[in-house]
């Protein structure tokens, strides 16, 4: 008996060390674009199966939300934005840590119609037909997709005939999910979004944008978990995050 209560007691230990190991994993928040969801939640769950003593907590939204957030204060760890201009003002603000910015991926900016839809759109301009009624458009003020949008009808010359028809949404999957759901009658999205909904929207065309679609990523200043935050960063970039993205539809930077 006295030979079993060492062994019980080293068997007692390790069960205290491994649930105190387990206790101290290390959680990061990543704020990132709602384009990003099905991959990102994808890619977390790789990761952490890669890294067990790590743990991974999304918040999608807007950029441009998600950005007010971070310079309130929220926790977040990591900040992915669907464009440049997000993120320039997330560095002009000073969120984020000096070094870590880098670019993980390209997007393709789509007008997408309700499956079933019999309206001919080949072009920005046939979005002035009669029978096309509503648009549904990412506010251009805080949604990426808005601004690619807008600036993209802007370089036609169609945004002011077309603008009456707007219906401003608070995200891409917002609209994305306007358009599925037969509300709107056309919708701005991105490849990606219409990829995951095959059987409910269909791609007239690729829009031309006045500048690449473009996905940053960087680390928060005010992250407690820098360490971690920037081995995720390296996994987005890494062999294994990229083909997680280009398997979503993404393309490299």
């Amino acid at each position: 008996m006295s030979a079993i209560r060492p062994v019980l007691r080293a068997v007692s230990v390790l069960a205290l060390l491994g649930a105190s190991a387990l206790t101290h994993a290390a959680e990061i928040t990543v704020s990132a674009a709602a384009s990003l969801t099905n991959a990102f939640k994808d890619m977390g769950q790789a990761y952490e199966k890669q890294y067990p003593d790590a743990r991974v907590r999304f918040n999608f939204a807007a950029s441009g939300p998600l950005l007010q957030q971070i310079a309130k204060g929220a926790p977040v760890d990591v900040f992915a934005s669907a464009d440049q201009e997000t993120m320039d003002r997330a560095q002009q603000q000073g969120l984020l840590q000096a070094g870590t910015r880098q670019d993980f991926a390209r997007n393709t900016l789509v007008l997408v119609v309700p499956r079933d839809s019999r309206v001919p759109l080949r072009q920005l301009g046939d979005l002035r037909r009669a029978d096309v009624k509503r648009i549904a458009l990412g506010n251009p003020d805080s949604v990426p997709v808005g601004r690619y949008s807008k600036q993209a009808m802007e370089a036609a010359g169609q945004w002011t005939a077309l603008q009456p028809k707007v219906i401003n949404t608070q995200s891409v999957r917002q609209s994305l999910d306007y358009v599925a759901r037969g509300e709107v009658d056309a919708g701005f999205v991105y490849a990606t979004d219409a990829a995951i909904m095959p059987d409910k929207v269909r791609v007239q065309f690729t829009v031309p944008t006045t500048k690449p679609v473009s996905y940053p990523i960087a680390t928060i200043n005010s992250s407690t978990q820098q360490v971690e935050a920037k081995r995720f960063v390296r996994y987005v970039q890494s062999p294994a995050g990229q083909a997680v993205l280009q398997r979503y539809g993404f393309s490299k930077p």
